[in-house]
C-alpha cells in the first residue's frame, strides 16, 4: 500500500496551501479542493483514504457534500473529518449525524494539532474499520 491519499476541501486557499503542505511533509499525498462540486468530483475520482472538508464552501456546502458522499455506495465508506469555523452543537451534531467520523473548529486547534489528529486517525487504524477487502 502507498502513501494514504487525502482530500482537502477547502475554499481559503491559504489555509489549504499550508495544510497541503504540512500533511505532504508528514508523509501523505494531499489533493486540494476549492468548492464543494470540484472537491465531490475529486472524492469520487480519487477514492482518498480521507476528506478533511469544510462546510462554508462556494458552489455546494459542506454538508451537502458529506451527504453525497455517505449516500453515494461508491464513495460512503470513505471517511470524513469536518474542519469548519461552523462550532454551533447543532451543526456538529447534524455533522456527525450525516456520517463525519470527526468534527474539528479551525479557531480551537492549531494547524500543528490538525496534523497530528489526521496522523493518529491513520496510526489508529480508523480509516481501515469501513473498508472491506
Amino acid at each position: 500500500m502507498g502513501k494514504q491519499k487525502i482530500i482537502i476541501i477547502e475554499d481559503d486557499e491559504i489555509l489549504s496551501k499550508v495544510l497541503c503542505t504540512e500533511l505532504g511533509d508528514a508523509g501523505f499525498t494531499v489533493l486540494p479542493a476549492f468548492d464543494g462540486e470540484a472537491g465531490l468530483k475529486m472524492v469520487r475520482s480519487e477514492k482518498p483514504d480521507l476528506v478533511l472538508l469544510d462546510l462554508i464552501l462556494p458552489k455546494k456546502h459542506g454538508l451537502e457534500v458529506l451527504e453525497e458522499i455517505k449516500k453515494n455506495l461508491d464513495t460512503r465508506d470513505i471517511p470524513v473529518i469536518i474542519l469548519t469555523l461552523l462550532g454551533e452543537d447543532e451543526t456538529i451534531k447534524k455533522g456527525l449525524r450525516l456520517g463525519a467520523e470527526d468534527y474539528l473548529v479551525k479557531s480551537s486547534h492549531a494547524l500543528a494539532e490538525i496534523v497530528e489528529k489526521v496522523k493518529n486517525f491513520f496510526a489508529e487504524g480508523k480509516h481501515l474499520k469501513s473498508q472491506t477487502l
